[in-house]
C-alpha cells in the first residue's frame, strides 16, 4: 500500500505565505481599521494579523465614540505576535495617542526586518479625529523613521510638515520630498483630496518622484480607502515587491474595489469599498 503521508513528505516545497500584522483601530462596521486590514491581506493572498490600538463605535455615518487600548497593552499584542510568528510586513493604521506611538515604536525598533507601512490616519470620513495633537510629534520623530512607505493624505501630509495643504501637483511633490527628510524612506502622498476628474499619487524615493495616476469614481462608497490602500501595500512588500511595485499593485487593486463599491449595500452614508470585487462573482455571489 502507498504511504501517502511519505509521498506528501517527498512534495516539492511550497513558498511560505506572507505573515502581515496590521496595528490599527477597530471599525465595527467593517469597512476601515483592521477590519478593512484583514479583508485587504486575505484578498491579496497574505495570512492577515491584527493588533488593536482602540475600539471605536462608528458606521457609514461617522465616529461617535472611541477606546483606546492601554499602550502596554497593545505593545504586548505585538511582542506576542513577534515572538511567535515569522512576520513579513507591518501596516501602522491608527495609532490615537503618543504614548501608544511611542510604545508601538518601542516594540518595532527591535524588528527592524519587516518593511513597515505607515497609514497616518488622522481624521475619519465623517470628520471624527482620530488622532490627539501631541502624538504627531511622536509619529514624525519616530514613528516615520521606522517606515517603509509613509502614505499621507493631503490633509495630512501638511499636518506632519506644519504647513499648508497642498493645492496641486507641484506642492504635493514638494510635500513628499520634505518628508522624506524627516526620515521615511519613501512616501506616497495621495491626491484625492484634490479638486478634478483625477485624483493623482505622487511616490517619492532615493530614486525621485514617479506619480501613479486614476480616474476619480463618482460614488459615496469610499469609507476605508486609506486603510485598504496602505494594507495593500504592506501585502505586496511582504512578497517581495518594491516600494514602487508595491503602489502600482495597490493602486489598481483599490481602484477596482471602488469601481465594485455599488454592488454593496451596507449603510446610508460613506459604504465600504468592495474588497473581493475579484472572488465574489454574481447575485448571490460567493
Amino acid at each position: 500500500m502507498t504511504d501517502i503521508h511519505n509521498m506528501a513528505g517527498r512534495s516539492s516545497p511550497v513558498a511560505a505565505i506572507a505573515n502581515v500584522l496590521s496595528i490599527a483601530g477597530s471599525d465595527p462596521s467593517g469597512g476601515a481599521g483592521i477590519q478593512a486590514d484583514l479583508k485587504t491581506f486575505s484578498a491579496l493572498g497574505v495570512y492577515g494579523m491584527a493588533v488593536a490600538t482602540a475600539l471605536t463605535a462608528q458606521n457609514t455615518q461617522g465616529v461617535t465614540g472611541i477606546h483606546v487600548v492601554p499602550p502596554e497593552f497593545v505593545a504586548e499584542q505585538i511582542r506576542t505576535v513577534f515572538a511567535d510568528i515569522r512576520v513579513s510586513a507591518v501596516k501602522i493604521g491608527m495609532i490615537a495617542d503618543a504614548e501608544i506611538a511611542g510604545a508601538v515604536a518601542n516594540v518595532l525598533a527591535r524588528h527592524r526586518e519587516a518593511p513597515v507601512v505607515l497609514d497616518p490616519v488622522m481624521i475619519a470620513k465623517g470628520g471624527a479625529s482620530l488622532l490627539v495633537e501631541e502624538a504627531v510629534t511622536v509619529l514624525t520623530r519616530r514613528l516615520l523613521r521606522l517606515a517603509t512607505v509613509v502614505t499621507p493624505n493631503l490633509p495630512e501630509a501638511a499636518t506632519l510638515l506644519g504647513e499648508p495643504e497642498a493645492r496641486d501637483r507641484k506642492e504635493m511633490a514638494g510635500q513628499a520630498l520634505r518628508l522624506m527628510r524627516l526620515g521615511a524612506k519613501t512616501v506616497l502622498v495621495k491626491g484625492g483630496h484634490l479638486p478634478g476628474i483625477d485624483s493623482p499619487d505622487v511616490l517619492a524615493s532615493a530614486a525621485g518622484l514617479t506619480w501613479f495616476e486614476a480616474p476619480r469614481v463618482a460614488t459615496r462608497n469610499t469609507h476605508g480607502t486609506g486603510c485598504t490602500l496602505s494594507s495593500a501595500i504592506a501585502a505586496e512588500l511582504a512578497k517581495g515587491a518594491s516600494p514602487e511595485e508595491a503602489v502600482a499593485v495597490a493602486k489598481a487593486y483599490v481602484a477596482a474595489a471602488i469601481n465594485a463599491a455599488d454592488a454593496l449595500n451596507v449603510g446610508s452614508g460613506h459604504g465600504p469599498v468592495h474588497h473581493f470585487h475579484a472572488l465574489w462573482r454574481g447575485e448571490g455571489a460567493p
